[in-house]
C-alpha cells in the first residue's frame, strides 16, 4: 500500500490492492481499518473515472461503512448506484443487493428485502444470514431455523462461520434451542480469542451475554453485554450498540432494577427510532417497564413484564424470544403469576391487567 499511495502503480494494480486491503480488513473484522482504507478509495475512485470495476467494489464497501454507522438512508442510495453498472462487475451487483436486502429487513420492509435477496441469490451471493434473519422477524420460526442450520453446516472456515454464528444464537434463542446457542456463542467466543478483530470480540461478547440472559443470570450477562456496548459505540455503530443496551436493560430488569432497565430502553428506541429500524422500537416498545400499578399483588418486575405480554396475546414461546429468556423460565413466572393473582388461565391473567387496578400494567 505504500507503493500505491506513492501513485507509482498502475491504476489496475492500485485498484486490485485497495480492494484487497479492504477486503482483507473487513474478513477479520478490523472495521476500524476497513473504514480508512475505504475512504482512501473512495477518494482514489473519483481520480479515476475509468474504473468502473473497481468504482463498483469501492461502492459496495461504502455502503458497507455507511450502514454499520448509522447512515443507513446514504447506504441504500449508494448501493441501488451499483444496479446501474449491472453486469460489469456481478459480484459487487449481487452483494449490492445483500446489503439492500439487510436495509430493508432492518427498516420493516421484509417484501423488498425478500426481493434483493432472492435477486442476490441469483447472482451466486449468498444470501445468508440476511434470508434466516428475515424469517425469524415474518415469525417463520420453523424456516429461519433450517436455514440457519443448513447454512453454518456447510460452512467450515472459521471467520466465516463467525459471520453466521450471531444470526445462529438469536435464532435457536428464539426457537428456545439454548444449549444449541450456547454451543454456537462458545464457537464464536473461540474464533474471536484467535482472531483479535476489534467487531469479532463485540460479536462474541453481545451473544455471550444473549446465552447467559436466557439462562436467566442476569448479573453474569451484564459483564458481556456492556463490553459490547462499548465496542460497538467506539466503533460508531449505533444500531449495534442499541441492540446491546435491550438486553443489559432486560438484565437490569432481571436484577430488579426497573429504572436502570426504563433508561437503557429509552436510550435504545431513541436510536432505533432515528435510524427507522420499526421492528426494533415495536420490540422496544413491549419492553418498556411501565409505573407500578396501585395494586400488582406482589408480582415482582419481571412478572410484571411477563404479565404485560401475555396481556398482550403472546405465547410462552414468544415471551421467551422477546425477554431472552428460556421458555422454562417464562413458565415458572407465568405459574407464579397465577398463584399470586390466584387465577388458574391466561383469560383470567389478562382480564386482571386490564382492569382497573391493573390498568397501568399497560
Amino acid at each position: 500500500m505504500v507503493a500505491v499511495m506513492s501513485g507509482g502503480l498502475s491504476p489496475i494494480v492500485a485498484g486490485i490492492l485497495y480492494c484487497n486491503t479492504i477486503s482483507v480488513c473487513q474478513s477479520v473484522y478490523e472495521l476500524r481499518r476497513a473504514r480508512e482504507w475505504t475512504t482512501a478509495l473512495a477518494l482514489w475512485c473519483e481520480r479515476q473515472p475509468d474504473m468502473v470495476a473497481h468504482t463498483g467494489v469501492c461502492l459496495v464497501h461504502r455502503a458497507e461503512i455507511m450502514q454499520l454507522q448509522g447512515g443507513w438512508q446514504a447506504a441504500l442510495e449508494e448501493a441501488e448506484q451499483i444496479a446501474a453498472q449491472g453486469v460489469l462487475n456481478q459480484r459487487a451487483f449481487g452483494r449490492a443487493l445483500y446489503v439492500q436486502g439487510d436495509l430493508h429487513r432492518l427498516r420493516g420492509d421484509f417484501g423488498a428485502a425478500e426481493q434483493a435477496y432472492r435477486a442476490a441469490a441469483r447472482l451466486g451471493e449468498q444470501s445468508q444470514p440476511g434470508l434466516a434473519l428475515l424469517r425469524l422477524a415474518q415469525d417463520n420460526l420453523d424456516a429461519a431455523v433450517a436455514a440457519i442450520r443448513r447454512v453454518v453446516g456447510e460452512s467450515s472456515q472459521p471467520l466465516k462461520r463467525a459471520a453466521l454464528l450471531p444470526a445462529y444464537v438469536e435464532i435457536a434463542l428464539v426457537a428456545g434451542e439454548i444449549e444449541e446457542a450456547e454451543r454456537a456463542s462458545d464457537e464464536l467466543t473461540a474464533i474471536s480469542q484467535l482472531h483479535e478483530g476489534d467487531a469479532l470480540g463485540a460479536m462474541s461478547a453481545y451473544a455471550s451475554g444473549a446465552v447467559i440472559l436466557a439462562r436467566g443470570e442476569p448479573a453474569g450477562a451484564l459483564t458481556e453485554l456492556r463490553r459490547a456496548l462499548q465496542v460497538w459505540q467506539e466503533l460508531g455503530a449505533p444500531y449495534e450498540a442499541a441492540r446491546a443496551r435491550v438486553l443489559v436493560g432486560l438484565a437490569c430488569a432481571g436484577l430488579g432494577d426497573e429504572e436502570g432497565a426504563a433508561l437503557e430502553l429509552e436510550a435504545a428506541g431513541t436510536v432505533f427510532e432515528e435510524l427507522g429500524a420499526r421492528p426494533n422500537v415495536s420490540r422496544v416498545d413491549s419492553l418498556r417497564p411501565s409505573s407500578a400499578a396501585p395494586d400488582t399483588q406482589g408480582l415482582s418486575p419481571r412478572e410484571l413484564q411477563v404479565l404485560r405480554l401475555v396481556a398482550s396475546g403472546e405465547t410462552n414461546k414468544a415471551i421467551a424470544a422477546a425477554l431472552v429468556l428460556s421458555e422454562r423460565t417464562v413458565d415458572r413466572h407465568v405459574s407464579n403469576i397465577y398463584a399470586k393473582l390466584r387465577v388458574s388461565s391466561r383469560a383470567a391473567a389478562t382480564a386482571y391487567a386490564t382492569t382497573s387496578h391493573g390498568s397501568s400494567l399497560g
